[in-house]
């Protein structure tokens, strides 16, 4: 499957990154993991007839209407259509490698909203947290196929709900306690600001988890060929700014990252790990 740039390109790029929000660390509560506290993820698709749009950044709550917003700041008009392929494919080690799709450098700037109705799973505990799932319109991901694995990832017994802490439901209107918005580079750009993401990384903006669609469809040398694992880091890594967590160091080489990490940058000598609560048990629930 193709890669994102890779090599020495790649590592240059996320090592700007991370220089960039080191010197922004004090401006705000932008985090990137690049990072930022508070973004929502847009799941890319074809718009359905009864899919709602979410407005802008700056707009408010986005409402069933279905009425467009005008396009972000720093988000492009008129790029080609990006060619659509399968955005996963398990392997028999039950890996998911690289999605084969070409992601748009800019897409339209416009979100659908991903139908509500999951609810957590059944006999879970802790106060409910309300979440929405956007995609920028444009991207080759299916809206749906994203809330799906952004739902079972928030409600895995290893994820920020574990042992009774919260359960999460998604719905597409009303109040929410954040979004994630699966979004191209460059929208990814423009909602970071003034955290300079360069096109490469994500971040939590303080209303929601931007997820880049580049990091989104290849992952990052640091987990390999595990696609799966790292879409599962991104998106708790980003809700974790969501729920007031901040980064946190490698406690000392060779044991598992905290979630907070910011793996996509380095792993700073430690192993990677998707999950805010890894030992809370290995059964996952995609209630």
């Amino acid at each position: 499957m193709p890669l994102a740039p890779a090599g020495q390109g790649r590592k240059s790029l996320l090592a700007a990154c991370a220089a960039g929000l080191v010197l922004l660390a004090g401006a705000g509560a932008l985090a990137a993991d690049g990072r930022a506290p508070g973004s929502g993820a847009h799941a890319p698709g074809t718009p359905q007839a009864a899919a709602p749009v979410s407005p802008g950044p700056s707009s408010p709550a986005p409402s069933p209407s279905g009425a467009a917003s005008p396009a972000p700041s720093g988000a492009a008009d008129g790029v080609p259509p990006a060619r659509v392929g399968d955005p996963r494919e398990d392997t028999p080690s039950g890996r998911t490698e690289r999605a084969r799709v070409r992601v748009p450098q800019a897409a339209q700037g416009r979100y659908t909203v991903a139908r509500g109705g999951d609810a957590p799973p059944k006999g879970r505990k802790g106060p409910l947290v309300r979440y929405l799932v956007e995609v920028e319109r444009g991207l080759p991901f299916d809206p749906e196929e994203f809330a799906a694995e952004v739902h079972h990832t928030l409600n895995d017994r290893r994820g920020w709900g574990a042992g009774g802490r919260m359960r999460f439901k998604r719905v597409d209107h009303g109040p929410v306690r954040f979004r994630v918005a699966l979004s191209s580079p460059d929208t990814t750009d423009a909602q970071c600001l003034p955290l300079r993401t360069l096109g490469e990384v994500s971040c939590w903006n303080g209303r929601r988890s931007v997820i880049n669609a580049k990091r989104w469809a290849f992952g990052v040398e640091g987990y390999r060929d595990d696609l799966g694992a790292y879409r599962k880091y991104v998106i708790s890594h980003e809700v974790g700014h969501a729920l007031g967590h901040g980064h946190e160091p490698c406690p000392s080489r060779g044991r598992p990252a905290p979630v907070m990490t910011q793996q996509t940058i380095s792993l700073q000598g430690c192993r990677p790990n998707p999950w805010p609560y890894p030992r809370a048990g290995r059964k996952k629930d995609h209630g």
